[in-house]
C-alpha cells in the first residue's frame, strides 16, 4: 500500500470516528433536552388522572357543550366563548407553527377574527372521536367559503383545546370547498 493511500485511509478512519463522536454527543444531548422537556410538562400540566374527562361521545351533557360552542363561534359573541374555555385552553394550527395558550390568549385571537367583520357558519363533523366542524366565512354573494377545520378537545363541561386545520382537509371528512346560498347552518345541508 503506498504512503498516500494509508494516510487516506487514516484519515478516512478518523473523519469516520470524528462523525461517530459528534453524532453520538447529539444524540445525547437531544435526548436530554427531551427529559427536561417532559419533566418541565409534567411539572407544568395536571396529570391526566386530575384533568375532568370528556362527557362521552354523542351524550346529551356534550351535545350541549358543543351547541353553545357553535351558538358562540357563529354569533361572534366572545363573552360567551370564553366562558366555554378552561383557563389553560389550548389552541394550534397545524402545520402553522402558531400555537396561543390560556384563556384570555386564545379569546384575543378570536377576537381579531371577528373584529374583522368576518362571520361563520360550522358544519358539524367529528375527527378521531372528537367533536370537529367545517369553518365556512360568509361572503358578501352569500357562498360560504371553507376555511378550516376546528377539533374540539373537550374537558367536562368546558373545551380545553382547539385545533384548526387548513381547508385542505374538508374533503377527508366529507365536506365540502363552499356552501351555497341556500344552504342551512346547523349540519343538516342544502335547504330543499
Amino acid at each position: 500500500m503506498a504512503p498516500e493511500e494509508g494516510d487516506t485511509a487514516t484519515a478516512t478512519a478518523t473523519a469516520r470516528a470524528r462523525a461517530t463522536a459528534t453524532a453520538t454527543a447529539t444524540v445525547e444531548s437531544v435526548n436530554g433536552a427531551l427529559k427536561r422537556a417532559r419533566a418541565s410538562l409534567r411539572r407544568d400540566q395536571p396529570a391526566a388522572a386530575a384533568r375532568e374527562p370528556a362527557p362521552v361521545a354523542g351524550s346529551p351533557a356534550e351535545d350541549e357543550l358543543v351547541a353553545r360552542f357553535v351558538r358562540a363561534y357563529e354569533s361572534g359573541d366572545l363573552d360567551a366563548l370564553a366562558a366555554l374555555l378552561t383557563d389553560d385552553v389550548f389552541m394550534s394550527m397545524p402545520p402553522m407553527p402558531l400555537e396561543y395558550e390560556g384563556r384570555d390568549v386564545v379569546t384575543s385571537f378570536c377576537a381579531l377574527l371577528f373584529g374583522a367583520g368576518r362571520a361563520y357558519d360550522l358544519v358539524p363533523t367529528r375527527a378521531n372521536g372528537q367533536p370537529a366542524f367545517g369553518l365556512y366565512v360568509h361572503t358578501p354573494s352569500g357562498i360560504r367559503h371553507g376555511t378550516g377545520l376546528i377539533v374540539l378537545g373537550l374537558a367536562a363541561d368546558r373545551v380545553r383545546a382547539m385545533t384548526r386545520f387548513e381547508n385542505s382537509v374538508l374533503p377527508w371528512f366529507g365536506l365540502p370547498r363552499s356552501l351555497p346560498r341556500r344552504w342551512v347552518t346547523g349540519g343538516s345541508g342544502p335547504a330543499s
